[in-house]
């Protein structure tokens, strides 16, 4: 129920659609009672047992309240028809029409407005865990599933609004209807509701029994459905490997293991909750064969009920078994929506790490220079750099060098503030990054990474991704500067063309110079750029190099390099080993001294 209570906190902006439910929910439960109630006019008319009441009735008190229906009733019949039955018929008959005919009004209005509720909470969710995925740290994505995160996003708040917002629908409207029904039941008859209540418990613990393990089945359900979805994202996202190395059918196997699991968890969950419904209506029967046994009793051996109100009576009882189904199905799907909301909660209640400290300062320029002071950092058990100090002067470019897993992209995973460092500091301008809110201290970067990261969109989108309202002029200005304006212009649309999934509809070399287009644009004084050129053939290198080369003057640029080429002229060149920096100088300065970067040189395996 805790979960149950925190999802319905995203009500709170709906609440006058709420309000508006149980209003008319409670109309719609009282002429449901009274519907049933005015059967007994019309049914003694039938059976000619309608009084001829020439004077009002007095009303004396709850207790004779039935009395005084019943008699107020023959009085109205009894002046609308005069001696023509068939008119006070038509009298019964239209008052249970009316009453029929409101009480599924009511049913309507109520449904209409929560409909606002439940879908706005719906949305509000999606909202906040979109919100969230994004705001959440790299690290936190390292360690799930990218489908198990999408099963929560999508099934997950989908099975809460099947499960726990579609109790909010019979959380008013039910009990009230049940309510309202027992009242006019124990008016028409108290010993039969006395009777029926001592089967009502009996039937409520069979039911409880049988769904105490669907929160466990629900919860390997919605598990299993996060593990297929991630299978089938890992394909899309690798099918040419899968397709060159022929593995097409280990993949179809695991996926098919994974549905068969999910096969068999669903028919065990929908098999059990499925069995509420037979077993609540049997035993609703099972109380009904009880009560026309006992009613009967009453109405042929000991002349308390009449036939019209034993009648009336049966079907009020057979009005309480439909809300009562209803709510007996709605404990399921608490059962079943705990398992789905616990799954959302996790990730909308997950803390990040890293976030912006109270009275953080925004910074919008820089002047002096960038320094890793003494910082110790690790994404598990060891540490990846260990006493790492480095200074990045203004209008400078540092090279990082070294073989692979010699820490060089952690280092700009940790000035981008992607990670918090476990030791030491970094520092603008003086000021430690952490003290700096973290748009502002992305704002003054720019990113070129080694996969060009490109989005289904349009050229022109996808470069004026890092600045909003920027002009097409701009957007032409920077393609050029990434030597990009040529090929785009030969693109069926130009600008406006559509680059496809990943940038999948262009060469690499093409989605490159669309990345640094993009940084271009953005204008940053340091530009941070991770293994740009390592994937590209040796032409597009050129006209890659060319525009890197174009976009670093005059700006502070770090650099993670793989191909010689990128970094001979750059103002110092780190070599680094195991987290440590080995040795550090210009390209002439290195190859001088003969020493660990002369051998990376010569064995041309700059790699990340």
């Amino acid at each position: 129920m805790n979960y149950f209570k925190k999802i319905l906190r995203f009500a709170g902006p709906y609440r006058k659609y709420g309000y508006l439910n149980i209003f008319f929910n409670i109309l719609y439960a009282l002429f449901s009672a009274l519907s049933y109630a005015a059967l007994i006019p019309m049914l003694n008319v039938l059976f000619d047992k309608t009084k001829r009441v020439t004077t009002p009735p007095t009303y004396q008190g709850i207790g004779k309240l039935k009395d005084f229906f019943t008699d107020y009733m023959s009085y109205k019949i009894t002046g609308f028809s005069g001696d023509d039955p068939m008119k006070g018929l038509m009298l019964a008959i239209g008052l249970v029409l009316a009453l029929f005919f409101f009480k599924n009004v009511f049913n309507y209005i109520a449904m209409y407005y929560i409909t606002f509720l439940r879908n706005g909470v719906l949305k509000d969710i999606r909202n906040k865990m979109y919100e969230k995925i994004v705001d959440l740290p790299i690290s936190y994505f390292s360690e799930k599933r990218k489908g198990d995160v999408i099963a929560r996003i999508t099934s997950d708040v989908l099975e809460i609004q099947h499960s726990f917002l579609s109790i909010l629908e019979l959380i008013v409207r039910e009990p009230l209807t049940i309510l309202f029904t027992i009242i006019a039941m124990f008016l028409i008859s108290v010993k039969l509701t006395i009777f029926v209540f001592i089967f009502i418990p009996i039937a409520g613990m069979l039911i409880s029994r049988i769904g105490k393990s669907l929160k466990r089945k629900s919860d390997k359900v919605q598990k299993e459905q996060g593990e297929f979805l991630s299978i089938v994202e890992e394909t899309l996202g690798g099918l040419r490997v899968i397709k060159a190395f022929n593995a097409e059918s280990k993949f179809y196997s695991t996926f098919k293991n994974s549905t068969n699991r999910f096969y068999r968890f669903s028919n065990s969950l929908l098999n059990r909750q499925n069995l509420s419904s037979p077993i609540s209506e049997f035993l609703g029967i099972v109380v009904f064969g009880v009560l026309l046994w006992y009613g009967g009793q009453l109405v042929l051996i000991e002349n308390d009920l009449d036939p019209a109100s034993f009648i009336t009576y049966m079907g009020l009882a057979f009005n309480i078994l439909t809300p009562a189904k209803a709510i007996s199905k709605a404990s399921y799907g608490v059962k079943k929506g705990n398992s789905a909301a616990e799954r959302v909660l996790e990730v909308l209640e997950s803390e990040n790490p890293i976030k912006d400290k109270e009275g953080a300062e925004e910074k919008i320029d820089f002047n002096t220079g960038i320094e890793l002071n003494n910082v110790g950092f690790k994404y598990e058990e060891d540490y990846v750099l260990k006493d790492f100090n480095l200074k990045v002067e203004k209008g400078k470019t540092v090279a990082l060098v070294g073989q692979s897993g010699s820490g060089k992209s952690t280092v700009a995973n940790l000035v981008t503030r992607f990670y918090d460092v476990n030791k030491g500091e970094i520092l603008i301008d003086g000021t430690n990054i952490k003290d700096l809110t973290k748009k502002s201290l992305r704002g003054l970067m720019g990113l070129v990474t080694q996969d060009s990261i490109l989005f289904n969109d349009s050229v022109k989108n996808n470069i004026a991704l890092g600045k909003e309202n920027a002009t097409m002029e701009e957007i032409v200005a920077a393609a050029k500067v990434a030597n990009a304006h040529d090929f785009i212009m030969d693109l069926p649309h130009g600008y406006d063309t559509n680059i496809g999934d990943g940038g999948g509809k262009l060469s690499g070399g093409q989605k490159q110079r669309l990345s640094i287009a993009r940084a271009v644009l953005k204008n940053p004084p340091i530009m941070i750029l991770d293994e740009a050129t390592s994937a590209l053939d040796t032409e597009s290198e050129r006209l890659v190099q060319d525009a890197l080369e174009k976009m670093m003057q005059n700006r502070t640029s770090i650099v993670i390099a793989h191909r010689l080429s990128t970094i001979q002229n750059a103002d110092t060149i780190v070599v680094m080993s195991k987290g440590k920096i080995v040795e550090q100088g210009t390209h002439d300065e290195l190859m001088k001294a003969q020493n660990s970067y002369k051998k990376l040189v010569e064995m041309q395996s700059f790699s990340i």
